[in-house]
């Protein structure tokens, strides 16, 4: 063999010993906004810019990947019950920024990712270790994996889901009412006509790519089988329509294409992820099985709630979009479900569609919230305050109103 041929070799096959360790991934488009001044205020004024760099610090402890892992789960649920006790009152507020606020949880959760996303271990890690790391605290940052419905009779339990805030490129200041309806109702008991409900609650990520990866049906599915601890009922939440609720009767399965928070489009049909239980073929339209009547027709809060039944669908032998205020045709393809064409209306999909697959006879579906606005005189995202008394009171409203909406669908709930 030549010398060059010697050393061809050497370049094409380096020794493990004389490899070069692989290079951090880069940021994400969701944690290049994270140095922001809105970002850092909201850290700042709730208490919680401390949670990165303790990350950072309990990350350096480690030595192996699975001491690097069970830090990655552990410092992830401690965010998650931090956020929880800050909405429900426990311990020190923290700092100036209300209680009720979900902001705090977004960005501190964003900060451990990216923490994670730069670090350099003393020890050999790979690609695929360190996104598991980074599933490790998505997943334990947002309660996905510390969902506590208690078993047998005498309590219904309640599953419900929120959402990141979202269009943070148009202004960074915003809030989302869902995940902060999440916050303030995990683990609590709600009366309810029938007696006590015991909710829990999961906050979702806004990322089309996520939802293709299976995150709804992983989280969902433990508690929708058969068991001590299945849902008696469950409500995937979002925010929606400026001033008003919505019981959305209808899913399509469809993306609309609008970009998500890590800045991609999808215009498709919602992908069902392998492996998990589905219908076949697979169905353009769900329903929801919340007692949608009851709703609208209780006074639960200052807002109004509808029985939103309107779609968007290509008729059968159709080429056009046709808006349906009364909900699809037959044999028709879904474009826009009661939800829209965006991750709330998927989410709805999603989880109704697992909840058909596994034959769940209970309750559930999708509930819009009202868009969350702040005051008069803090509309100007360049320059506008990161909160103000009109936005924190709008969001406490909204979250009051949503426990009673949820009180008033577990009062109908029944056990099959």
């Amino acid at each position: 063999m030549s010398l060059g041929a010697a050393l061809l070799v050497c370049v094409a096959s380096p020794s493990p010993a004389l490899a070069a360790p692989a290079a951090a991934p880069q940021v994400t488009v969701e944690e290049q906004r994270l140095p922001g001044p809105v970002p850092q205020e909201i850290l700042r004024l709730s208490g919680f810019a401390d949670v990165a760099p303790g990350f950072g610090r309990d990350l350096a402890a480690a030595r192996t990947p699975a001491q690097a892992g069970r830090v990655a789960v552990r410092d992830g649920q401690r965010l998650w019950r931090r956020a929880v006790d800050r909405a429900q009152g426990r311990g020190p507020a923290g700092g100036e920024l209300s209680r009720d606020d979900d902001r705090p949880l977004y960005w501190a959760r964003l900060g451990m990712t990216r923490t994670l996303r730069e670090w350099k271990p003393a020890f050999s890690l790979s690609g695929k270790q360190r996104t598991e790391l980074i599933d490790k605290v998505e997943r334990s940052s947002r309660g996905q994996d510390s969902i506590d419905l208690p078993p047998g009779p005498g309590v219904k339990r309640v599953l419900i889901t929120g959402f990141d805030p979202f269009q943070l490129d148009a202004d960074a200041r915003r809030s989302n009412p869902s995940g902060a309806a999440a916050l303030a109702l995990d683990g609590t008991t709600v009366r309810t006509a029938d007696g006590p409900a015991r909710v829990e609650a999961v906050v979702f990520p806004v990322r089309w790519a996520d939802f293709a990866d299976g995150t709804v049906e992983r989280t969902l599915l433990p508690y929708f089988r058969p068991g001590p601890r299945r849902v008696d009922l469950f409500t995937t939440i979002s925010q929606g329509r400026p001033g008003r609720f919505d019981v959305e009767r209808t899913n399509g399965a469809w993306r609309g294409g609008s970009p998500d928070n890590a800045g991609v489009s999808r215009t498709e049909t919602v992908p069902v992820p392998p492996g998990v239980p589905t219908v076949r073929p697979q169905p353009q339209w769900t329903s929801t099985t919340l007692p949608y009547a009851a709703i609208t027709a209780t006074r639960t809060g200052p807002y109004p709630v509808y029985d939103h039944t309107a779609v968007t669908e290509i008729p059968a032998g159709g080429t056009a979009p046709v808006v349906r205020p009364d909900g699809p045709t037959p044999g028709s393809t879904a474009r826009e479900g009661g939800g829209g064409d965006y991750l709330s209306n998927e989410i709805a999909y999603r989880a109704t569609l697992l909840r058909d697959a596994v034959r769940l006879r209970v309750p559930g579906g999708h509930l819009h919230t009202p868009v969350l606005e702040f005051g008069a005189g803090n509309t100007d995202p360049a320059n506008g305050r990161v909160s103000d008394p009109e936005f924190v009171r709008n969001r406490l409203a909204i979250i009051a109103q949503t426990r009673s909406v949820i009180a008033v669908a577990a009062g109908g709930a029944v056990r099959p």
